[in-house]
Parts: structure tokens; C-alpha cells; sequence
């Protein structure tokens, strides 16, 4: 099994105050490295703006949500409990515009305005690069920028909340997160029985587009073999690539899941539906198609968790 690619942390005494040393992290540099680059806050960010979903669940264990200032994207309820569903619904929303693919669309300057000192997660338009003139840093999700090595699996989930533990000063909390998570993934898998059944990790484009699938590079390659499932384009090491429709059928899944952004999920079903030829899978034939909102599946994050419970229920359900 792969390390935890922990993060590495600097620690920069800024010298004596009045009152003496100050030890907390006030007074401290924290470098994380992230997406290749060393990032460093010289402070703890108390204004968060967020343009993805995935850290929410990491933010809530660790106690900082209400730093949350401003976020933008799809924030789905279904991700989440009735009580943080609320939490998040009250946090202001910059831009709820999203392409085809299910990126984000906002301005550098509405993102600025909000004020931050963080910014989580990229856009084409938000990045580390376009926001160094404003001085706001930028953490991205590890496998959104292609920084993690070899296969995904849990482990980057854990180094992820250890990542966001470092930056707010919440080492702690980050482990008794993560002791909690282990131990349900360890509860879900007791479970699992591997009858070599497969499975295609797609997300369709609404509108007759690319189709594309998912490889061992993404965090859904681990998902589906913990749920005793055999990914059929897990020989690519990709995150995501597009496949044709003759692709596919080639390979024959027993199951499919269907990753969408937003909207209704029985559209991204259709649009598999539609592809010529896909009256011949064995997964539409015997309804064995799971629509699975994207966080639950990709990238490394605790929603996974949540990802391979629902997907060990549906095999269950489906055998």
C-alpha cells in the first residue's frame, strides 16, 4: 500500500512579542505542498470561498465551515445531512452557472470582492495563477490537478483531510476524523464479496456530447474494487478520458455508474441510453445502472465513504 503522501509543514517563528514567544499559528508560516507547488499562509485563513462541493464534509468535521464566506458551483443537498444541507444553503452563492462538463463559470473579480484568504478549489478562470496578483492563495484537490502519484486509493482521501487539518490548525480534529472514516470503510467492506463482476465508471455530456470514463487514476477506481467490483477501464491510468460508444459496449459491463454534477440523474441515464448501441449492454438490459452525484466518486474525499456505501447497497440490491 502506498504511504500517506502527508503534507509537509514549515513551521517560521516570527520572533518575540511583548508577551513573550507566541506559539500558536498566528505567529507561524504553514507550507502545504499542493498540486506541486509550496503554498504558504502566514496566518490561518478565516474566509474561506469555496468553488467546489468536495471539502465541505472535511471542513464541517474540522470546525471551520462558518469560515466560509462565499461559494460557487453545485452544491447538491443530497451530499449532505439535513443540518449541514442548511449550513450550506445559508453560505452566500457567487455563481451557480456551469458548463456541459460541469465546471464552474465565474470572474477573478466576483471572487476577489468576496474577500478571502483562501480560495478552495480551481475553475478556468480561478487558479493560483490568476489570483497571485490578489494575494489569495489556492488549494486544489490533489487528483483535479494531477498531482497524485501511481494508482488513487483511500489513503489520498486521508492525506487530503490531514492537508486542510495542517492549513486551519486543526491537526487533531483531522485525526479523529480520519480514525472515524477508516473505521467505516473497514465496517463497509466486511460486506463486499468479489464475484468478478464489472463495472464502467462513465459520465455522460447532456446533449449528445463526449462521453467519458473514469481509470485508475481516479478516486472511483478504489471506490468500485472496495465494493468488490472490477473496473473494465481500470487498465488506463487516466483520471478521465473520453471513450467512444463501440468502447464500451466492447467491454461489456456488468454494472454502470453514472456521475453527474447536478440536475436530474435520469437525463445522464437517457444520454448513456442514447448512445448507438447501447441496447446490447448487459448493465441497461438488466438495470443494473447506478446514477451517483460526482463527489460520491471522484476525487479523494469523505463523500467517497458515503460513495461506497450506496454502491455496496445497490449490488446488494441487484444481485
Amino acid at each position: 500500500m502506498r504511504k500517506l503522501a502527508l503534507p509537509l509543514v514549515l513551521s517560521l517563528a516570527l520572533g518575540l512579542t511583548a508577551c513573550g514567544t507566541e506559539t500558536n499559528a498566528e505567529s507561524q508560516g504553514i507550507t502545504v505542498e499542493n498540486c506541486g507547488d509550496s503554498v504558504t499562509f502566514n496566518h490561518t485563513p478565516e474566509h474561506i470561498a469555496l468553488m467546489k462541493s468536495a471539502a465541505v464534509p472535511t471542513l464541517n468535521a474540522l470546525g471551520v465551515l462558518d469560515r466560509v464566506v462565499a461559494k460557487a458551483g453545485a452544491f447538491p443537498d443530497d451530499y449532505y445531512d439535513t443540518d449541514l444541507a442548511e449550513k450550506v444553503a445559508e453560505i452566500p452563492t457567487l455563481s451557480n452557472k456551469m458548463d456541459a462538463s460541469g465546471h464552474v463559470l465565474i470572474s477573478k473579480e466576483v471572487v476577489v470582492a468576496a474577500n478571502p484568504d483562501i480560495v478552495l478549489g480551481e475553475t478556468d478562470t480561478i487558479n493560483r495563477a490568476s489570483m497571485a496578483s490578489s494575494n489569495i492563495p489556492v488549494i486544489e484537490e490533489p487528483a483535479f490537478c494531477g498531482s497524485i502519484d501511481g494508482d488513487v486509493s483511500f489513503d489520498d482521501v486521508w492525506s487530503q483531510i490531514s492537508t486542510y487539518g495542517t492549513i486551519f490548525d486543526k491537526e487533531s480534529e483531522a485525526d479523529a476524523y480520519i480514525s472515524t472514516l477508516q473505521k467505516r470503510v473497514t465496517e463497509l467492506s466486511s460486506r463486499v464479496h468479489d464475484d468478478g463482476k464489472t463495472v464502467a465508471i462513465l459520465y455522460p455530456t447532456i446533449g449528445g456530447g463526449v462521453t467519458y470514463a473514469y481509470g485508475s487514476g481516479s478516486m472511483a477506481n478504489p471506490l468500485v474494487e472496495k465494493a468488490g467490483l472490477h473496473n473494465v477501464f481500470g487498465d488506463q491510468s487516466e483520471r478521465v478520458f473520453e471513450i467512444t460508444a463501440e468502447e464500451l459496449i466492447s467491454r461489456n459491463p456488468d454494472y454502470i455508474l453514472v456521475l453527474h454534477s447536478d440536475g436530474n440523474p435520469e437525463d445522464y441515464v437517457t444520454e448513456l441510453s442514447n448512445l448507438q448501441g447501447a441496447n446490447a449492454l448487459t448493465a441497461l438490459q438488466e438495470n443494473k445502472v447506478l446514477p451517483l452525484l460526482l463527489n460520491f466518486a471522484e476525487p479523494p474525499t469523505p463523500l467517497a465513504v458515503d460513495g461506497l456505501e450506496k454502491l455496496i447497497n445497490f449490488v446488494d440490491a441487484h444481485q
